[in-house]
């Protein structure tokens, strides 16, 4: 049950991620709110005793992690 939480969560993560990613003015600071949500699923993914959940959440972890690094968290 856990994992389907995770990977629930690890999907509407997916989303914003995504969009993030395109670098229209303000759009990649949706990563902001894609890394907590997937940093939350990915929790809930460990607890699970399944890896599916969790491997998706830390691929968006991934991510919207590089996004924000590369821009220095800003735009």
């Amino acid at each position: 049950m856990l994992n389907l939480v995770s990977i629930l969560i690890g999907l509407f993560a997916m989303l914003f991620a995504l969009v993030g990613v395109i670098p229209f003015p303000l759009v990649p600071m949706l990563n902001w709110i894609a890394f907590p949500i997937a940093l939350v699923g990915a929790v809930i993914g460990m607890l699970s005793s399944h890896n599916t959940g969790r491997n998706l959440n830390l691929l968006v972890l991934l991510i919207s992690g590089v996004r924000l690094f590369l821009t220095g968290g800003l735009i």
